[in-house]
């Protein structure tokens, strides 16, 4: 969506075919769209994507921190190993990356931080607690990188989704896709590109005098302070 309205984009993803199908798709649009390997759980991979965008684009206006990862189960059913990876994916791959793009940004004294984190981390989630722990920690992380960066005219916003119709939540059992959509008061899913325009708008210039703030998209579902 951002490609739309002009912005020159470079997607990172694990998903090689799928990263290359988007940059195809875009192009048969008109869309100037790149594509670049990420793996959010190696820092050396996300070191390589830092300096694979600075290559493609002179300036980075704008990070998006979108990726999401989970396995709904019991906490008591957890192993450690799916905590270390929900925390890796969910969290500090946000904060590396993060990191990562800050210092063009600092230099150019602009930029536009959007993290995506989720309602589970604003009000819980039963099935996702340590899921919703990590996406609680990107919303911490969101503010206090706001007021840090503030100085150089970063803007560090954060939106929450809530059920979105996304392959992640498609394998879900039936039930308990039909449980959330009783409890969304809307009674629907959202649309990708419903989240998407939310990004959009921090990312626009109509943000420019709005940092360390949390929206959540979610019809309704989660009505926090």
């Amino acid at each position: 969506m951002a490609a739309r309205h002009g912005a020159r984009v470079v997607i990172g993803d694990i998903d090689l075919a799928g990263g290359h199908a988007a940059v195809a798709e875009a192009k048969e649009a008109g869309l100037e769209i790149d594509f670049a390997p990420l793996d959010l759980t190696d820092s050396s991979a996300i070191d390589a994507f830092v300096s694979a965008v600075g290559e493609r684009v002179e300036v980075i206006d704008g990070l998006v921190n979108g990726a999401g990862w989970d396995a709904i189960q019991p906490f008591l059913e957890n192993p450690p190993e799916i905590w270390d990876r929900i925390i890796a994916i969910n969290l500090m791959g946000a904060i590396r990356l993060t990191r990562g793009v800050l210092s063009p940004m600092v230099a150019a004294g602009r930029g536009k931080i959007v993290n995506i984190s989720s309602d589970a981390g604003r009000v819980g989630s039963t099935g996702e607690t340590v899921y919703a722990a990590a996406k609680g920690g990107l919303i911490a992380f969101t503010k206090s990188l706001a007021r840090e960066m503030a100085r150089y005219r970063i803007n560090v916003n954060c939106v929450c989704p809530g059920p979105t119709d996304t392959p992640l939540f498609r394998r879900q059992p039936e039930r308990i896709k039909e449980a959330l959509t009783r409890a969304i008061p809307f009674r629907r899913i959202a649309q990708p590109a419903e989240i998407a325009e939310a990004v959009l708008f921090f990312l626009s210039d109509r943000a420019n005098y709005i940092t360390g703030q949390v929206l959540s998209v979610s019809g309704g579902l989660t009505m926090a302070d």
